[in-house]
């Protein structure tokens, strides 16, 4: 089963812990430090577009772009109670194309590390730097080797919920650096009748070096790197690191 399909439908009730909010503000920060206070803003990985309706709401023109298209439904729901003009499109971010540039590119909470290939994350960011302004700014995040060998490794994570739980098993192969999540998830339809979905996802960790690499090689200068929702260095303990590049030379 592709990931994010029945996820979809419980997702946002699972991530209710994600400080959207605050990693709103902690993006709006950045964007302005480097002079984006307004304008057209495309989001890799966006999901339900929860960040994207934040980030709109902020007074940005948004672009949510994902390739699970239950996800975006959702989305689309959203974007009609709020009333937002935002612009989703059903892309993989490999090969997503844009009507122009735009003055930033911003991927949130680990989606980078969905692109399990080198190479492909490689053309996603040539594809970044193809597509923003001249001087625009790249800002996204991702979990490190840290993260998925000494924090998540080898567990299981269980939550029952009133109408719905899920069952989360990992596995962490030190030698490909591929993560494995293995989801059980039981929706209640009836009374005492649960619906069980299962799912697999895969990401893969990378090192900041490995990052600035690739991001040298597609032709964007790599500005700096901070802990999680933080203008601290990363250390070799950070689980999280956000990184900003922005665009060169086309």
């Amino acid at each position: 089963m592709n990931a994010y399909t029945s996820f979809a439908q419980v997702y946002d009730a699972f991530m209710d812990n994600v400080p959207y909010e605050e990693g709103c503000q902690y993006i709006c920060k950045l964007l302005k430090q480097y002079g984006i206070c307004d304008g057209l803003i495309a989001e890799l990985g966006c999901g339900t577009g929860t960040l994207t309706e934040l980030l709109a709401a902020s007074g940005y023109d948004m672009i949510g772009i994902d390739n699970a298209p239950d996800m975006l439904e959702i989305a689309q729901e959203k974007k009609l109670h709020s009333g937002h003009d935002i612009l989703y499109l059903l892309q993989d971010m490999r090969e997503f194309e844009l009507f122009g540039t735009v003055r930033s590119i911003i991927s949130f909470c680990d989606s980078i590390n969905y692109i399990t290939e080198a190479e492909d994350l490689l053309q996603v960011f040539r594809l970044v730097n193809n597509y923003l302004d001249p001087g625009g700014y790249f800002i996204f995040d991702f979990h490190t080797q840290y993260y998925y060998s000494q924090v998540l490794g080898d567990t299981t994570i269980a939550e029952d919920r009133d109408d719905m739980s899920f069952i989360w098993d990992n596995y962490y192969d030190e030698e490909t650096g591929i993560n494995e999540y293995s989801l059980s998830i039981f929706v209640q339809e009836e009374q005492d009748l649960y619906r069980k979905f299962q799912e697999e996802h895969f990401q893969r960790s990378y090192t900041l070096k490995e990052i600035k690499c690739l991001l040298e090689k597609a032709g964007l200068e790599y500005i700096t790197a901070y802990d999680e929702l933080s203008t601290d260095k990363p250390t070799a303990e950070s689980t999280r690191i956000h990184v900003i590049a922005r665009e060169k030379e086309k």
